[in-house]
């Protein structure tokens, strides 16, 4: 994957990608960390049901590293090795998240060898442009073992809500964004069996005594988030 193709536009967020963020995210009431914490919780919870413990986790596009102790809380014994094509991003995840079993790399450096058990993404995809993005899904699908599974977490168009966070944050603003539907055929057309999908996050926090329900609306596609988990087969 040429890091020609995928203009790396967050080096000039690297330093200050976090407040970019939470710009757009404060009209939820909530900060990134709730956000993150969420969608780890989720997924912990997908896997345990699939009876899948990875050991060996990649955060596609993984930033500044910000899901890392999100990752380890949900899964305490795993490595996880951090990819994206920006150089200073990157720098911020190793001053931050490095260590011994936390490490992060250029895509390009990274050698898909069908060793990982899971690989995760949040929010990538809508920046990839839509000709690179089978390019990518075969990376992922290089990169697991046979039975690994890929979780996509992307923001959902149907939520206005999502919309208008979007629009408040810098490098977003030329996102192209998937739908729910849109997402589970760039897996499938990328040979991944779909074994989950669901929606997150449908109350800001100023209606927080109703999330207790979210685990009920799930199968809605309208929360502000949501989860398309891919098998390779």
């Amino acid at each position: 994957m040429s890091q020609t193709s995928l203009d790396p536009q967050f080096d000039s967020f690297a330093e200050d990608y976090d407040a970019a963020l939470n710009k757009g995210l404060s009209v939820s009431g909530e900060d990134k960390n709730y956000f993150a914490r969420g969608r780890m919780t989720c997924l912990a919870a997908a896997l345990a049901s699939l009876a899948h413990r990875p050991a060996d986790i990649m955060d596609f596009g993984c930033g500044t590293g910000s899901a890392t102790p999100f990752v380890f809380e949900a899964f305490p014994d795993a490595r996880l090795v951090g990819t994206d094509i920006s150089d200073k991003s990157l720098a911020v995840a190793r001053r931050h998240h490095g260590g011994p079993r936390a490490s992060f790399t250029l895509m390009d450096e990274y050698q898909p060898a069908g060793l990982l058990d899971l690989i995760f993404c949040n929010g990538v995809f809508h920046h990839i442009p839509l000709t690179e993005r089978p390019k990518c899904v075969k990376y992922i699908l290089d990169s697991l073992k046979p039975g690994g599974l890929f979780a996509l977490f992307e923001n959902n168009p149907w939520n206005p809500g999502t919309r208008l966070v979007m629009s408040r944050i810098p490098f977003d603003k030329d996102a192209i964004t998937l739908s729910p539907p849109e997402s589970r055929r760039l897996l499938r057309e990328g040979s991944f069996e779909i074994v989950r999908s669901v929606s997150l996050f449908y109350f800001p926090r100023l209606l927080k005594w109703l999330r207790p329900a979210e685990t009920l609306l799930a199968g809605l596609p309208l929360g502000a988030q949501y989860l398309v988990l891919g098998r390779k087969m």
